[in-house]
């Protein structure tokens, strides 16, 4: 038999699968997959659901309904000051997981180089890999997730294409900083560069922060895609629901590249995500306040239990080194005892590194209904003494 592709057939199941598996077979509370355990804002739901029955329901435009374009461009100059043409700067697609696939099988050619920063979101590296790229990577390690800038900016060459940014970053928690996406933007225009900027939980930051789009800076409109979720903004993630900001001749090719992907999304969904984009300032604060309680009422249990708690910035996960507990073993060893004997499932923060020399931290989800958050909380420390 001849043998399947070997880039993609080279890679295993997801550690979010595997542990995911796992917790089901121990009856375990899931910490390790990052989705919200209640569905969100019920006039949302209401919205697609009343664009579903009155219809239609065939084929959308392949770049999205002009509704959800025009709201998300209203969005962009809303929060960001971004002004944006809806009819030739804005796409939607099926997840920011598609919106990905189709920027970097767009813009990537064999042989280019693509700039990652670790820990990498899991589908990063088979994507560029599969699209012909080579990623050159430098890392950020907790306990303060600092950029390495001498590291970065030797990553960049004449060969260099683009880099993948995520911020807020999954698995870090790291929120980028005004000086380091100053640096970032400098060594994008020395090397005549692009971003691709993976930004779905910009309206998840805590203590004050807000969102700083790469694409707002001096010289960066014209080299960024913007990618942004509605299943991370309304929590749901069931939807798959994304879309991209960028300038037309980048947006050119990546609609050629989504139009041999999923070519559209369906329309109720995309009705209610533009719905949802004009909700009022407090959803989106109150969305952050919420997940930022979650975050403290979380990490103040991990801290009882005995774990050393990383800063979490942004996002709806948070880091920590289990080494205080007396546990011998890397975080794999550890994400499998925990399950196994706490029923608490948790992700190793090794699996987001190309190589797994960071093997002593391991990664919750804490968008969890609150007594779910003490319950693990309780199992953990039943076995840790905490």
């Amino acid at each position: 038999m001849k043998e399947p592709n070997a880039v993609l057939s080279s890679y295993g199941t997801t550690v979010f699968e595997v542990m995911s598996r796992l917790a089901i077979e121990h009856h375990s509370i899931n910490l390790g997959q990052g989705f919200p355990d209640t569905d969100g804002p019920a006039d949302i739901l209401e919205a697609a659901a009343g664009a579903l029955l009155a219809g239609p329901n065939q084929y959308p435009p392949m770049l999205g309904l002009p509704e959800l374009r025009q709201a998300v461009a209203a969005h962009n100059a809303r929060f960001y000051g971004l002004e944006v043409d809806w009819w030739s700067e804005v796409m939607v697609t099926s997840g920011a997981t598609e919106a990905l696939a189709d920027s970097l099988f767009a813009l990537i050619e064999p042989g280019d180089e693509v700039v990652l920063i670790e820990p990498l979101y899991d589908c990063y590296l088979p994507l560029i890999r599969r699209a012909g790229g080579t990623a050159r990577s430098v890392r950020v390690e907790p306990p303060d997730w600092a950029l390495p800038r001498d590291a970065l900016a030797e990553a960049f060459s004449e060969r260099t294409k683009l880099i993948l940014l995520n911020n807020p970053m999954n698995p870090t928690a790291k929120v980028f900083g005004p000086d380091e996406l100053a640096f970032i933007a400098e060594l994008l225009e020395r090397h005549d560069a692009y971003a691709v900027c993976d930004e779905v939980y910009e309206h998840i930051l805590f203590d004050g922060r807000r969102h700083v789009p790469l694409m707002t800076l001096p010289g960066m409109r014209e080299r960024c895609v913007r990618i942004g979720s509605a299943g991370k903004t309304f929590s749901l993630t069931g939807w798959k629901v994304g879309y991209i900001t960028a300038p037309p001749a980048l947006l050119n090719p990546i609609a050629k590249a989504h139009q041999f992907v999923t070519f559209t999304t369906a329309p109720n969904l995309q009705n209610a995500v533009a719905y949802g984009l004009g909700k009022d300032q407090s959803y989106f604060d109150g969305l952050a306040a919420d997940m930022q309680a979650k975050r403290d009422r979380f990490a103040e249990g991990m801290t009882r239990v005995g774990f050393e708690v990383i800063a979490c910035e942004g996002t709806y996960f948070i880091t920590g080194d289990y080494r205080p507990l007396g546990f011998e073993g890397n975080d794999v060893d550890f994400c499998w005892y925990i399950t196994a004997e706490a029923g608490v499932t948790a992700v190793p923060v090794s699996a987001f590194y190309v190589s797994g020399e960071v093997d002593h931290f391991v990664r919750f989800c804490f968008c969890k209904r609150d007594e779910v958050l003490d319950e693990a909380i309780d199992r953990l420390g039943k076995v840790f003494g905490g």
